[in-house]
């Protein structure tokens, strides 16, 4: 998240050579700074030129109501992004966020940007300066000053003035005067409004009057946030809402071929991310992109052998696997894993994981880490697992630590509940004579009963785990004791159950999804029978709204492409249909399909839609007789059977 103050020319214009001293200096200091790019995440490791690597990402206008709309998991966000179509919506660029458009009469002041965790906020902004401080963009503004939330948190007891605050900062801006803020564009960037500690302090009232504009109130402000922090904003002070997407699919694309070299690699990696749309959508997230690339880049070479992941948990296991062989023959020399010293450290990792995430948060200070029996002044966790906990040193001021990203905070949670099945005997009647079904059925019903599904994502991992497979995978981490070879029927049969009753579409489509990780075969007969079982009647008592009911066909068409094929039948009228319904369904003709009869009526499918369903239609390899598309609209009216 950042927070833009832009300062605009009040009295004189920019001439360079008036320019203080310190303009050069900052400049130079920042572009040191934001040059390089660690690979993957900003931490320890590989650093490569951002420019090499940028790949620019999606970002789109919203309207004021998207800031009230914010309470799902972050990956059933991501979900419902890669649903909505581009097509139709314009992008925008950091870099204009700015300009008004014509029928804007009133001047922009304050931009709130928002997007999940790893969507590629930062990385934008970091490449925003990069190019300022280049010389490439921006010229008019004359100095720009980072002040990152996370680093604040840690003086907010710090009674501060701005330009007190700007010193403790940059101490380069020592010689500047309060003239040269009244007559230069100054802009100030605050990074992190989601990752801020809510407690009143002096620092609140200085950036509470800054977004007023009760201090300096010709300044511009962006606010990059997570979803779950813009409501902190109150909408009278914010301009213009954008969102970052992340990467369309031709930017997936174009992000693999750049960080793969091998061409035929990256067509391999492509082809297979492809193969499975829950790792296609996760795509839309940057930092997923590197983690598949690192795993698939390793899978698909004859180095490593094995099943190439397919689900959420197959991936982030390969991807555990890799940084422990990585770290032992970085810091021991050789292949041979010390299991014992390992298992410590991702238990202490897993630990921290687990209790930040009931907590809420993605950001930990070095009484978190104590909190977690880590001792922050042992590298041993941000230098040997580098690639998966970072460690940041800001500017100026000390230590901030994360996970490589939020999803992999919750696999590693879910990993060290799994080893600690008693963390969740406090808000649940386990004892020592559960079973592991008993776990898995009680882990279900306490995500079941989160109001905000912040442990949706948890749940799909931790039964992920459940499975032979994955354990056998982390066989060096597991003890013999601590493996599972349990039938997991009793957990499906429980979820099918909870699927039965449960009046929440949202839940129940999450539970869809926790049956795709247990590798459920039953789980497209499933999603057929929610349906259309007792007609509509049930899901129309539940008030399912049209983007739900879009969701409920979203989650079929999405995990069960290969499955389709095999239909002869298939009716989705009046299910909400849009663009991408006609790309998945267009995809299915296009392959060797025996679908015969497709009925699409009462649908929307928009001109584009319509236009990459018939792309599937023209196919050689379709074979489908009879299509049913009354009232199947487009952007020029309906199409007639």
């Amino acid at each position: 998240m950042f927070i833009l103050i832009y300062f605009m020319w009040l009295t004189c214009p920019l001439l360079p050579e008036l320019a203080p001293a310190c303009h050069q200096k900052i400049k130079s200091k920042l572009r040191d700074k934001y040059q390089r790019i660690n690979d993957g995440i900003s931490g320890h490791g590989n650093s490569v030129l951002l420019n090499d690597i940028y790949t620019e990402l999606f970002v789109t206008e919203e309207d004021s109501q998207s800031l009230m709309m914010n309470k799902n998991h972050e990956v059933k966000q991501i979900e419902a992004a890669s649903r909505k179509s581009s097509t139709w919506e314009k992008p925008i660029k950091c870099s204009d966020i700015f300009q008004a458009l014509p029928e804007q009469k009133k001047p922009i002041r304050t931009v709130l940007t928002k997007g999940v965790a790893g969507i590629g906020k930062t990385v934008s902004v970091q490449k925003f300066i990069l190019d300022w401080a280049e010389g490439k963009a921006n010229q008019d503004v004359l100095f720009i000053f980072p002040l990152p939330f996370r680093e604040l948190n840690l003086i907010k007891e710090q009674k501060l003035s701005l330009m007190n605050l700007l010193h403790y900062f940059l101490p380069e801006t020592k010689d500047l005067k309060s003239k040269h803020y009244r007559c230069y564009k100054v802009m100030f960037i605050l990074d992190g409004l989601d990752e801020y500690i809510n407690k009143q302090t002096s620092l609140d009232v200085l950036l509470t009057n800054l977004i007023k504009g009760n201090l300096l109130p010709s300044a511009l402000l962006w606010i990059t946030s997570r979803p779950s922090a813009v409501s902190q904003i109150p909408p009278e002070y914010i301009d213009q809402i954008t969102e970052v997407r992340g990467f369309s699919n031709s930017q997936k694309e174009e992000y693999f071929k750049k960080k793969t070299s091998d061409e035929n690699l990256a067509n391999k990696v492509l082809t297979h991310v492809r193969s499975s749309r829950s790792l296609y959508m996760m795509c839309h997230i940057p930092v997923f992109c590197w983690i598949a690339a690192t795993v698939l880049e390793r899978m698909l070479t004859e180095t490593e052998n094995g099943e190439i992941p397919s689900t959420l948990t197959q991936m982030f296991t390969h991807f555990l696997i890799f940084q422990i062989k990585q770290m032992n023959q970085k810091y021991i020399g050789n292949s041979d894993i010390d299991l014992c010293q390992t298992r410590k450290h991702i238990l202490d990792l897993g630990k921290l994981a687990f209790q930040q995430l009931e907590k809420g948060n993605l950001i930990f200070y070095e009484e978190d880490l104590r909190e977690s029996g880590i001792n922050p002044s042992v590298s041993v966790y941000s230098g040997v697992f580098s690639q998966i906990f970072k460690e940041e040193y800001g500017l100026h001021l000390g230590k901030v630590f994360s996970f490589v990203h939020l999803s992999f905070q919750e696999f590693l949670a879910a990993l060290y509940a799994f080893l600690n099945r008693k963390v969740l005997n406090q808000t649940t009647e386990l004892n020592s004579n559960s079973t592991m079904t008993d776990f898995l059925k009680c882990a279900v019903d306490k995500a079941l009963q989160s109001k905000s599904g912040h442990l949706y994502l948890f749940l799909r991992f931790l039964l992920g785990l459940s499975l032979e497979s994955n354990q056998t995978l982390l066989q060096g981490i597991l003890t013999q004791a601590e493996r599972s070879s349990h039938s997991n029927e009793e957990t499906v049969k429980y979820i099918k159950e909870k699927i039965q009753v449960n009046t929440s579409p949202e839940r129940s489509i999450n539970l869809f999804h926790c049956l795709s990780e247990l590798n459920d075969q039953s789980l497209v007969q499933e999603v057929q029978t929610y349906l259309s079982r007792n007609g509509k009647h049930r899901l129309q008592q539940a008030g399912l709204s049209p983007a739900q009911w879009s969701a409920l066909v979203f989650v079929f068409l999405t995990n069960f492409l290969c499955q389709l094929c095999s239909f002869s039948f298939f009716r989705l009228s009046s299910c909400n249909l849009g663009v991408k319904a006609g790309e998945y369904l267009g995809s299915v003709l296009r392959e060797n399909s025996s679908l015969k009869y497709l009925d699409l009526s009462n649908n929307d499918l928009q001109d584009a839609g319509v236009k990459l369903l018939s792309g599937g239609l023209k196919s050689s390899k379709c074979k489908l007789q009879i299509l049913r598309s009354v009232f199947l609209k487009n952007q020029s009216g309906m199409i007639q059977p």
